[in-house]
């Protein structure tokens, strides 16, 4: 048998810090590695896998679809394409969609459309896009500049230029920045920033201050779309409509896709030959992609919603958990003992697949995860937080 690990060392650029792991295969929220243990999955593959490992329904939609029309050019109308498109839209009010290959690819896009929205009505000058402090939007240039952490801003120069950063929270600063702006960027729960969920005060002013100055507020819903947070998108929380929100993860359920929603102007301003993508609309991945849409019913998002609250109580009462951030099964943890780190590597010789996001622990469940399922990962979890495994 070969040594997949090595194999993988010796080819694979090394961009990640993998953990010592081999996982073969997967159903619902339970993955095996090579030997055959079991392991519960609070990850998700970071927020892809919606509805667990090879949900039935997805499986069957994504083979079907590749054994009648794998991909072809998008100078070409396709069934899958379309008919997501239209779910897509119809479930969320928005007027037009383009569909990317990952969340980075999303939010370029949605920047492109911005800045080509305000030049259309204002000319040149008014190009600067806002994003907040502790942001992270992208591994791209231009998405590395849209995010607002100092630790991504290294080796990579020159940045795209036009990108300022202000404080969650910090409306006056927003206000003063907003002169020369096109657009706001905003995660309403800045994952890879420890799982802060932004103040709902501060997004509603955000966002009427954008109304007045015409300035396109844009929410990356990457990791908190499609159902994460016990809503369809998270902005309902919020109680606004951004003009364009960005889709990826969790919509494809486990293959890659991008997705920029736009509302009213902003819907029409990108035309022939402005933007582009070989992979964007595959038929493969919107099939997949409509099962995932379908599944997401008012049932499915009240399960969210409580289990959601279910882990909280579970952290509330859990002395080794000194905080607990987030929104619905997008959850931080803070902990009272131990580095998050090294808590992750300690749950996998529990059984058990968590995150990290700086200092905290993270939690991204398959939004179908069972109950029983939820239960015992949290028993093993609140275990090792309170020091009852050595770490």
């Amino acid at each position: 048998m070969k040594d997949i690990k090595a194999i993988d060392r010796q080819y694979v650029m090394n961009t990640y810090a993998r953990f010592d792991l081999l996982i073969e295969r997967g159903e619902g929220a339970l993955c095996y590695d090579e030997n055959g243990r079991e392991y519960i999955d609070l990850t998700s593959g970071i927020g892809v896998n919606s509805l667990g490992y090879s949900d039935a329904d997805w499986a069957g939609a994504v083979a079907a679809q590749a054994g009648r029309l794998n991909h072809t050019s998008n100078l070409f109308y396709t069934e899958p394409c379309a008919l997501l498109a239209e779910k897509l839209c119809l479930r969320t009010g928005y007027d037009k969609v383009f569909f990317a290959n990952s969340g980075a690819e999303a939010n370029e896009c949605a920047i492109k459309l911005a800045r080509k929205y305000s030049h259309d009505k204002y000319g040149e000058g008014r190009s600067k896009v806002l994003t907040l402090v502790n942001s992270f939007h992208g591994r791209t240039i231009s998405t590395l500049s849209a995010t607002g952490q100092d630790g991504y801003h290294k080796w990579f120069f020159p940045f795209t230029e036009g990108f300022e950063y202000v404080a969650a929270g910090a409306i006056g600063a927003l206000d003063k920045a907003a002169d020369g702006a096109c657009a706001l960027i905003v995660e309403f729960v800045q994952g890879e920033g420890g799982v802060v969920a932004l103040d709902k005060e501060f997004v509603q002013k955000a966002y009427d201050l954008c109304r007045r100055r015409d300035i396109l507020f844009i929410a990356d819903e990457v990791q908190t779309g499609m159902g994460r947070t016990g809503r369809l998108l998270a902005s309902e929380h919020f109680g606004i409509r951004p003009d364009v929100t960005t889709l990826a993860k969790g919509l494809g359920g486990g293959l890659p896709i991008g997705a920029v929603l736009a509302l009213g102007e902003a819907a029409g301003t990108l035309g022939f030959g402005m933007h582009g993508s070989t992979f964007g609309g595959n038929p493969i991945v919107c099939a997949g992609a409509g099962v995932v849409l379908d599944k997401l019913d008012g049932k499915l998002l009240a399960d969210v919603e409580r289990k959601g609250e279910y882990i909280r109580r579970r952290l509330a009462d859990c002395e080794g958990a000194a905080s607990v951030s987030g929104l619905g099964m997008m959850v931080g943890i803070l902990p009272a003992h131990g580095t998050a780190k090294d808590i992750a590597k300690k749950a996998i010789t529990e059984g058990l697949l968590v995150l990290t996001a700086k200092d905290r622990v993270r939690l991204l469940p398959p939004l179908t995860i069972t109950d029983a399922q939820l239960e015992k990962g949290m028993d093993i979890l609140t275990g090792i937080l309170n020091g009852k495994e050595t770490i």
